[in-house]
């Protein structure tokens, strides 16, 4: 990036801002191929799942440690090196959590029981920084535009389309390979592998660094208390899932977690340089979106589940739409698009409204899909319905929610902002599973010999998921109107135009 100061002496007369999109459009491409792969590593192992319990040896409920465990890394690491981005560059700490995805995915292939798979499942974790740091990149690099706000709205979405098309692209391919390899499932698992190694030279080649704020520090007892905290609370989420809830000890590992940020939040005050900036996050641009990320979470990456058991199961059990494995797809692939298509939209909606007005309508349509499912549930085609108007909010939000912390976050500190919205989002997901666990479980009764959830679980899950969206649009009216808006001059054009000349 350019000097502040133009040599010459005439700073206005010859420094001007680029064209409006020409900054991030050198980025979208490479970027994309990084989302892409993402959404490859978190669709390809979902269809082998039936092969890899019967590769390593292990129970069905066993399955469920390797995914609270990649849950648990990434809320833990993102926030960290999110701040490693601000501080050196966020170019840098993307292709080093990628090297470091790579090789846990490389090992998962050789990993032939059940502690080398979860070491490495949980490492390959590493991959949820990517769109965070993203973000920022874009967020940074279109800041001489004057238009960085929307450029990264518009970005954003890019991404999330890269980010669905991948995880459809994975659960095919997944499915598949497995049969086209004999069953060889080394070889199935170097595919995903292969891609994310692949990846990285296209971000090493293709993506410039973005610039970082000299005379930075890492506060590192401020985030040694963060991980202690999120440690505990997202241990205590996914114990609580595995364990059920008749153990006192995890609810206690949760409120230790809880009650760990109260002296976390004292000491960040008092740095000069702190880990997490508390002044910026309780302002009312700020503190709406990480919330929102956190309840938003709860349906995004906890209803999942229980949407698909919903479709599959028999109808003759009380609930359920007895929809055989390719009918399941259907309904997962056509939400999936939902979500693509919310994503492409929202940047569109943004321009012709306001940033705020599109996420307050995005979460409306969350809301109002899962709480339809409260009168609509019978037939397919009702699913179908409800589960479009929930994927279109979802998808908007997805890509929506990292952009527009980083439009409020100052400078040097949006991969931090951005970072933050994914491990709410992470926390969120987290109570979600544990939670309708418990719900489906305590509302099952028998059926044909199997523990089956009855229609109250099913609703009370849709309920929980609808009003979490529908309390996260509330909030969003506290957003200032004007919030998220590209100003008229950013930051460094304003320096230019202050600065004397030479």
């Amino acid at each position: 990036m350019a000097s502040l100061q133009n040599p010459s002496g005439s700073a206005r007369a010859t420094q001007k801002a680029p064209r409006p999109g020409s900054i991030t459009f050198g980025l979208i491409g490479f970027l994309f191929l990084l989302e892409l792969t993402s959404g490859i590593l978190q669709g390809y192992y979902i269809p082998l799942i039936p092969t890899l319990i019967k590769h390593l040896h292990i129970q069905t409920a066993e399955y469920n440690w390797f995914e609270a465990a990649q849950l648990l890394l990434s809320a833990i690491v993102v926030p960290f090196l999110a701040k490693l981005g601000d501080m050196f560059g966020h170019k840098r700490i993307l292709l080093i959590s990628t090297v470091l995805t790579g090789l846990a995915t490389w090992a998962l292939p050789f990993a032939g029981g059940f502690w080398p798979y979860l070491i490495a499942f949980a490492l390959q974790g590493f991959y949820v920084v990517w769109l965070p740091l993203e973000v920022a990149l874009i967020f940074d690099r279109g800041r001489r535009s004057g238009r960085s706000a929307s450029q990264t709205r518009r970005a954003a979405g890019f991404l999330v389309v890269a980010l669905e098309l991948g995880a459809i692209i994975g659960d095919l391919a997944g499915g598949n390979l497995i049969d086209v390899f004999g069953g060889n499932v080394t070889l199935t698992l170097m595919i995903p592998a292969i891609a994310v190694t692949l990846v990285f030279f296209a971000i090493l080649f293709g993506v410039p660094e973005s610039q970082p704020l000299p005379g930075r520090s890492l506060d590192a007892p401020g985030f040694v208390l963060l991980t202690l905290g999120l440690l505990l609370i997202t241990g205590g989420l996914a114990f609580l899932r595995i364990v059920g809830p008749g153990e006192l000890w995890v609810y206690a590992l949760m409120a230790a977690g809880v009650l760990v940020f109260i002296p976390w939040t004292l000491f960040e005050l008092k740095q000069k340089d702190p880990a997490v900036d508390i002044r910026v996050f309780r302002q009312p641009n700020m503190w709406p979106i990480q919330i929102t990320a956190g309840l938003v979470g709860i349906s995004l990456l906890g209803a999942q589940t229980p949407l698909a058991t919903f479709a599959g199961a028999d109808p003759k059990s009380g609930a359920g739409l007895g929809l055989s494995s390719g009918g399941i797809t259907v309904v997962v692939g056509v939400y999936l698009i939902s979500l693509i298509i919310g994503a492409v939209l929202f940047p569109v909606l943004a321009n012709r409204t306001s940033p705020r007005i599109a996420l307050i309508v995005a979460t409306f349509f969350v809301a109002a899909g899962y709480l339809d499912f409260l009168l609509l549930h019978s037939t397919e085609l009702e699913t179908l319905a409800n589960m479009i108007v929930a994927g279109l909010g979802s998808g908007a939000l997805v890509g929506a929610l990292p952009s527009t912390a980083a439009a409020a976050a100052p400078r040097g500190q949006t991969g931090v902002a951005t970072a933050l919205t994914n491990t709410t989002k992470t926390i969120g997901g987290s109570f979600a599973s544990s939670t309708f666990a418990i719900v489906l479980a305590s509302s099952a009764v028998q059926f044909l010999g199997h523990s089956t959830p009855t229609l109250s679980g099913y609703l009370a899950v849709f309920a929980i998921c609808g009003c979490g969206a529908l309390v996260a649009a509330l909030l969003l009216f506290l957003v200032p109107k004007l919030a998220f808006a590209d100003s008229l001059i950013d930051d460094e054009a304003q320096l230019i135009e202050t600065t004397p000349s030479a």
